[in-house]
């Protein structure tokens, strides 16, 4: 199986850049990961709404040029699916069964993701209705990913 996750920014923060590469490495018995990072844009501090649109339609677009057509594309959404870490397995499982062999996980920015983006998505994932820093959101992602394969493999790991 083939896995990206195409995010926007970079992550500056060693603590986090060390957690992102722990879970490449372990992944890497599991599937092919590759880690797209496109630019973000500059917030500024009480932007209007339009201008909120215009900075997640540009990001939007950095998105889409990685997107695959062939790829099964998960965005990252608050109002997306809450699942449990038994049901992502379940669902990367049934994926693979079905034929995918390549799924595409969206991270948007700061301030999320641009609505093309979200209709060209094939499912919407929501790990909770708070809000996180989509650096940290990178690492919580990829930990659940590697939970799903543990779990799928009947490995201890999951608890």
């Amino acid at each position: 199986m083939n896995i990206d996750i195409v995010c926007v920014g970079r992550i500056k923060e060693r603590y986090l850049t060390d957690a992102i590469a722990e879970y490449s490495k372990r992944l890497s018995r599991y599937c092919k990961l590759d880690i797209i990072e496109v630019a973000d844009e500059k917030t500024p501090e009480h932007a209007s709404a339009g201008v909120d649109r215009q900075i997640k339609a540009k990001e939007g677009e950095r998105i889409a040029k990685h997107l695959k057509d062939g790829a099964f594309v998960i965005a990252l959404a608050i109002n997306g699916k809450q699942l449990s870490s038994e049901e992502l397995a379940a669902k990367i499982n049934d994926l693979g069964l079905r034929g995918t062999s390549h799924i595409q996980l969206v991270i948007g920015g700061s301030i999320g993701l641009d609505e093309a983006v979200l209709k060209r998505a094939d499912y919407k994932l929501s790990f909770s209705k708070m809000t996180f820093p989509h650096q940290l959101m990178r690492v919580i992602l990829l930990e659940q990913i590697y939970r799903a394969y543990k779990i799928n493999a009947h490995e201890p790991y999951h608890k």
